[in-house]
């Protein structure tokens, strides 16, 4: 497969500024990230919340600026210039978290599935409408005739995740990114979400970058898995390969993290067991040694992506066995 998206040296830095504003930090966001993205592949972005996963989303999508590296969609640079950003929003759409914060609550569902037809000056009124009518079809959403007329609040969450779904669809692009698209939806309904998500990335051979804090979905849907933590891609690989094998600490933390359905290993000790963050730089050396058990004293510089496998690299001074 050829590449789709690539990323190279991503850096987006944030001033936090104290309440009376006598004190200001820099939040690293982003740090030095990169990664590439294939034709029709899913590249999951896992990491907990505040690690920079959505915000790397945006910088794709040239809805932020970056504060330095680059961004190759096709092989073509995406900067600022009018037909390069273009080219990105036409053939890479999002998927929202919250499907309520991301519609309009006043447009009808024709209107919002539509509305990047509109934008993009795609068709004639009538291609629209039975661009929308097939696109609802897709996602599930019977009978489409009906639900074009219905506005969001008359529609329970999973029909509205499916509204942002067709929405992004309506384009026919070749890379979707999904921030976090199952965690707003009861556990009943996600395993649909997650099936249909699926359905049609094999279907129309969309690239999906994945983003999400649920290890177990991941597996799911992915292929390769980058784990992000503090703004640092510190683990990244083949997912079963990783999460079957992880070599950085934080990795299995997440992966001890997972939901047990089985109520006699509630209480089993866990692989790893997270220390409690210490006062430290957290942006000097490892991002992850205020927490980490096998910190030692090297950990005090930082660790660069090494293969330790094929395809599987970590930013890791010591490799889990």
């Amino acid at each position: 497969m050829n590449e789709i998206l690539r990323v190279e040296h991503l850096k987006k830095y944030f001033t936090k500024k104290s309440f009376f504003g006598s004190k200001s930090t820099t939040v690293k966001a982003v740090d030095d990230v990169s990664f590439s993205l294939k034709k029709g592949e899913v590249f999951v972005i896992a990491g907990e919340s505040g690690s920079g996963k959505s915000t790397i989303a945006k910088l794709i999508l040239k809805s932020i600026e970056l504060d330095s590296g680059k961004i190759f969609f096709e092989d073509q640079e995406i900067d600022n210039k009018q037909k390069n950003l273009k080219k990105i929003r036409m053939n890479c759409q999002m998927i929202h978290q919250d499907p309520y914060d991301s519609i309009n609550p006043r447009m009808r569902i024709q209107n919002i599935v539509s509305e990047p037809l509109e934008i993009h000056n795609i068709g004639n009124k009538d291609d629209r409408f039975n661009r929308v009518i097939e696109v609802l079809h897709e996602v599930k959403l019977e009978p489409a005739e009906e639900m074009v007329k219905k506005y969001p609040h008359m529609l329970s969450g999973g029909q509205r995740q499916r509204v942002v779904l067709a929405r992004a669809l309506a384009l026919k692009p070749k890379l979707i990114i999904a921030d976090e698209p199952v965690s707003m939806l009861d556990v009943s309904i996600r395993a649909e979400m997650l099936e249909l998500l699926q359905e049609l990335q094999k279907k129309y051979s969309i690239s999906f970058i994945y983003i999400t804090h649920d290890l177990a979905t991941a597996r799911y849907f992915g292929q390769r898995i980058g784990i992000l933590y503090l703004g640092k891609m510190v683990e990244m690989g083949p997912i079963n390969q990783v999460l079957v094998n992880p070599k950085h600490p934080y990795t299995q933390a997440l992966i001890d993290a997972i939901s047990e359905p089985d109520p006699d290993n509630l209480h089993r000790d866990k692989k790893i067991r997270i220390n409690e963050p210490s006062d430290v730089d957290v942006y000097q050396g490892c991002r992850f040694r205020a927490r980490c058990p096998y910190v030692i004293e090297k950990c005090k510089e930082e660790p660069k992506l090494e293969k330790v496998d094929d395809e599987h690299y970590a930013a890791c001074f010591v490799k889990l066995d």
